[in-house]
């Protein structure tokens, strides 16, 4: 049940809306969850202007206005178009017998099971805690949003330590989705978060088979893409566990079923095109907007393809589709892409060292293996023949230009620490692990391209001496290709991936099973309005997301310089001496004080008032566990009476 909830969160809204612009067939069911982040992405800002609370049933209000507006949009283009150019056809993708879809349905079924035994098993179950260091800040803004009915970026600066930062943004889109079904049918923190992840890479395969479709490209060779794209490690599984930057796996996951979406500015239909491409933009630009240069590389490739004709078109008739395009993913995007600029510096001037030779990170790149100690043969050099082969087929040759201008740039800033290199990824905060994931989109479609190929070869050599008819003979060759290199691959790398994965979901050291019972405790102890001191560099900034309760100290950053959350974090324990440090814990409504076990990071910058603290007269322990200690602070009992503001947070 709450798989099916979080699956149904992701696909229904944009199913509803694709549907009503006229988006059918493969199309449909690979851009829906692309547009249901667009509708969500544009509903933030609209709904939380106009004072109306963020919950489900607004949300599906919005996605039904939305619809009953692209479908009237689409009915009067279609009309108009009828009477202003009868002669004009739509060019429609041939159709594809029924043996095609199933064989499709069944490259992307083999996709999906093999994400979904990696990331399960990598995860040992969904309730697992994230130990990263980003992943309390997502759980953080879901419960935010979901408890405060507001997903305006502007309004969530609390859980960063900048409560009154009314300029504050962050994208959100991804949270303001999950917050909608955070705490329906029994969802807890977990679960909310590790069934979306899981929903993410489900995504995946069903972009990729739909984009093998639209482009040209056989069944056979859309279904092996298809199967293949949960294979790689760089991409979705290493920044699930790296950081984990959920928000940012979503939009690199629907890149493809934007790359779908751009075959309507070549084969225009209506309004389905420009209306969807703009929604999608949206989409995009809300999930995380350095996804915006990762799709101006794509259609600038695109346009170059159709200017040296290895992509038709019909200018006259695409004209005013591509016009249309423009100006809505103008209108839909530029509003939020803007804010952004706030934290544009911090975003630039982030540095991450380099981690292989120039030689090295051409290895990875060439074998689709970015930021592995060991190359994926049995996917990567599969996928690199097909490289050339669609070279030589002339088939999506933009997307060859992609993997040559993302790998390239993989390169580069996986082996060299330069200023131009920095300048160049400085929209990636200059980490090679985030380009690194845009590579295996390429090598999943070119892995299609070889088995196609691959197996027609073999068919034709085959034939003559074997009396099977060519049907059974094809697949005779997928049989043996697949029990081959999925057998050597170790059924797809879900081992390999798996393990990476398991690197973030152990019992701890961030966050233990003994921590979330001392955050239950205090869930169980304290009232609405009330704060707990907390060590920034412990997992308790974990508590709010996971048992409700509010930390002093939100993020593994901590509180900025001259505020009263970051005072009390060097003070605390000065309690018993300070006039200060006792009003400052009055005002902010604090009784209890918790200390961790685990860490972060084995560097991470302690609170030194908190990590002083021990048993005394100041200090009662209240709770005790082999990971966890909450003491309660003398003279603070009556602290909880009267409700908090809540603006107060880490001032």
């Amino acid at each position: 049940m709450n798989v099916l909830l979080v699956l149904l969160a992701f696909w229904v809204p944009g199913l509803v809306f694709g549907a009503a612009v006229r988006l059918r067939g493969w199309t449909l069911a690979a851009t829906a969850p692309l547009l249901t982040f667009g509708v969500v992405a544009l509903g933030v800002p609209v709904l939380g202007g106009l004072g109306i609370r963020w919950t489900m049933l607004a949300v599906a209000l919005w996605t039904l206005v939305l619809a009953i507006a692209g479908f009237g949009l689409a009915f009067a283009v279609r009309r108009l178009r009828a009477r202003r150019h009868p002669d004009w056809t739509v060019e429609e993708l041939p159709k594809l017998p029924l043996r095609d879809h199933v064989v499709m349905a069944a490259g992307v079924a083999a996709g999906l099971a093999v994400g979904a035994v990696a990331f399960l098993r990598g995860t040992n179950g969904i309730n697992s805690v994230q130990q990263g260091w980003d992943a309390p800040f997502h759980g953080n803004l879901i419960r935010w949003i979901a408890e405060h009915g507001d997903a305006r970026p502007s309004t969530v600066g609390t859980i960063a330590n900048l409560p009154d930062q009314t300029d504050y943004f962050y994208p959100d889109t991804y949270h303001a989705l999950l917050s909608l079904v955070f705490g329906k049918a029994g969802l807890t923190m977990m679960p909310t978060l590790n069934l979306a992840a899981l929903a993410v890479i489900f995504t995946v395969p069903v972009g990729v088979a739909a984009l093998c479709r639209v482009w040209g490209m056989p069944a056979l060779g859309a279904a092996a893409a298809a199967a293949v794209t949960t294979w790689f490690s760089a991409f979705p599984y290493d920044s699930l566990w790296r950081g984990p930057l959920w928000p940012y796996v979503a939009g690199v996951a629907l890149i493809p079923a934007m790359l779908v979406l751009a075959r309507y500015l070549l084969k225009p239909d209506g309004v389905a095109g420009p209306v969807a491409l703009g929604v999608g933009v949206a989409g995009l630009c809300g999930l995380h907007t350095s996804l915006v240069f990762v799709l101006g590389v794509y259609f600038l490739l695109i346009l170059l393809a159709v200017l040296l004709r290895y992509e038709k078109i019909e200018w006259r008739r695409s004209a005013p589709s591509l016009i249309a395009t423009v100006g809505l993913a103008i209108v839909l995007g530029v509003p939020l892409v803007l804010p952004s600029l706030y934290n544009a510096s911090g975003v630039t001037s982030a540095h991450w060292p380099s981690e292989a030779t120039v030689a090295g990170g051409l290895g990875e790149t060439l074998t689709f293996s970015p930021m592995s100690e060991f190359p994926q043969w049995w996917v990567g050099v599969p996928a690199f023949i097909g490289i050339v082969l669609m070279v030589r087929h002339r088939r999506m040759l933009w997307l060859v230009g992609a993997y040559v201008v993302f790998g390239g740039l993989f390169m580069v800033t996986v082996s060299l620490d330069s200023n131009l290199v920095r300048a160049v990824t400085s929209v990636f905060y200059n980490d090679h692990w985030r380009i690194a994931a845009l590579v295996p989109l390429a090598g999943a479609v070119a892995f299609g391209e070889f088995t196609n190929t691959f197996v027609a070869w073999l068919v034709r050599k085959a034939q003559p001496r074997v009396k099977l008819k060519p049907v059974v003979l094809t697949g005779v060759a997928v049989l043996l290709l697949a029990v081959v290199l999925g057998g050597l691959s170790g059924g797809g790398y879900i081992g390999r991936n798996a393990v990476r994965l398991a690197a973030r979901y152990q019992d701890g050291p961030t966050v233990s099973k003994a921590e979330e019972a001392a955050y239950d405790w205090l869930a169980q102890h304290t009232v609405p309005g009330e704060r707990v001191m907390n060590n920034k560099a412990d997992g308790s900034a974990w508590m709010y997301a996971l048992s409700g309760v509010t930390p002093v100290e939100w993020s593994f950053y901590g509180a900025g310089p001259g505020t009263t959350a970051a005072y009390l974090s060097d003070q605390v324990d000065q309690v018993g001496r300070s006039p200060r440090v006792r009003r400052d814990l009055t005002d902010l409504h604090v009784r209890y004080v918790i200390q961790g076990k685990g860490l972060a990071t084995v560097t991470a910058i302690q609170s030194a008032g908190v990590a002083r603290i021990a048993e005394g007269p100041m200090f009662h322990v209240v709770f005790r566990n082999s990971d966890a200690t909450i003491y309660e602070i003398a003279g603070q009992s009556g602290v909880a009476a009267e409700p908090a503001p809540s603006t107060s947070h880490g001032e």
